[in-house]
């Protein structure tokens, strides 16, 4: 028979014991604590967007989308305005974002900056053959060469369809606004270009087709006094770009999300038109060669 206090643990050896336990405990719970933080960060995803409309506009636009999102992928959804379109590719790029409603222009800009770790998901199918019309209250202006010597905004410098493409065409007809126009502005968005000419800032401007159908539609433009006097030939634009860090999963169940949206379905046809979209379709980084090559050649990209 094995003597008692064989089993016995000394006071000293017990104190420490219940020393460890605790401070075991706690580790657990601090790493527990930390996990569910890292938990709690990694189901917010954090949108944004160009800044080519008013602000509120953009809010407007996205809120029906954005609950859609929070459906289809279970994370919240937080939809963080841009003050340019720059802080929109540094955003994403530095990681204080994680998806970005890009144009064609601010999709390369991405790219380049952040050596190809960005990737476009969805477009919609209207970007496939996106158009700037170029618009005017003037009387005497009726091609792109008659703005030879006249006054003349662009929207964004960064914008795809307010001033990459139309200065590519204006270049094609052998006009550089640099030296041939009186005098180039930027507005800062496409809505804000349409204000500058009816208001008589300026002979004309260039801005994106959709914006300029959207607000004939509203009646916010009088087309009487102010009038498209080209259409640029079609090309690719606007897309939805994440990170090339975002898990494949997430990234899957995103686009089909988009993809799934159907004109059909009333919820559905309420988002598709507030994103001026009949539908979302797939895109990939090669459509938007075109743009790099016509930023490169218009000096826009270093």
């Amino acid at each position: 028979m094995l003597p008692t206090h064989s089993l016995h643990i000394s006071r000293p050896s017990r104190r420490r014991s219940t020393a460890l336990l605790a401070a075991g405990l706690l580790g657990l719970l601090g790493f527990s604590g930390l996990s569910m933080a890292q938990s709690q960060v990694q189901q917010v995803l954090r949108v944004s967007a160009i800044p080519d409309e008013a602000p509120t506009e953009l809010q407007r636009k996205f809120k029906p989308l954005g609950a859609y999102l929070e459906k289809k992928t279970g994370m919240k959804i937080e939809f963080i305005p841009v003050t340019d379109y720059a802080a929109s590719v540094e955003g994403l790029i530095n990681k204080k974002l994680d998806m970005v409603w890009f144009g064609g222009f601010t999709f390369v800009q991405a790219k380049v900056r952040s050596k190809d770790q960005v990737i476009p998901l969805v477009q919609r199918e209207e970007d496939e053959k996106f158009k700037s019309v170029f618009i005017t209250t003037n009387k005497d202006i009726h091609k792109l060469e008659d703005l030879k010597g006249k006054t003349f905004t662009f929207g964004s410098e960064s914008s795809t369809s307010g001033h990459l493409m139309p200065r590519s065409y204006l270049l094609a007809a052998k006009i550089n606004p640099d030296t041939d126009l009186k005098r180039i502005a930027f507005s800062g968005a496409h809505d804000a270009t349409v204000a500058a000419v009816s208001g008589g800032k300026v002979d004309a401007g260039a801005l994106n087709i959709s914006v300029w159908d959207k607000l004939v539609a509203q009646n916010k433009v009088d087309t009487k006094q102010v009038r498209v006097f080209y259409t640029t030939p079609g090309y690719f634009d606007y897309n939805w770009t994440v990170r090339a860090d975002m898990p494949a999963d997430l990234r899957k169940k995103i686009t089909d999300a988009f993809l799934s949206l159907d004109a059909s379905k009333a919820e559905d046809k309420e988002i598709l038109e507030l994103q001026r979209a009949s539908r979302f379709i797939p895109t990939k980084a090669e459509n938007y060669k075109a743009i790099e090559a016509a930023a490169h050649n218009a000096g826009l990209l270093k």
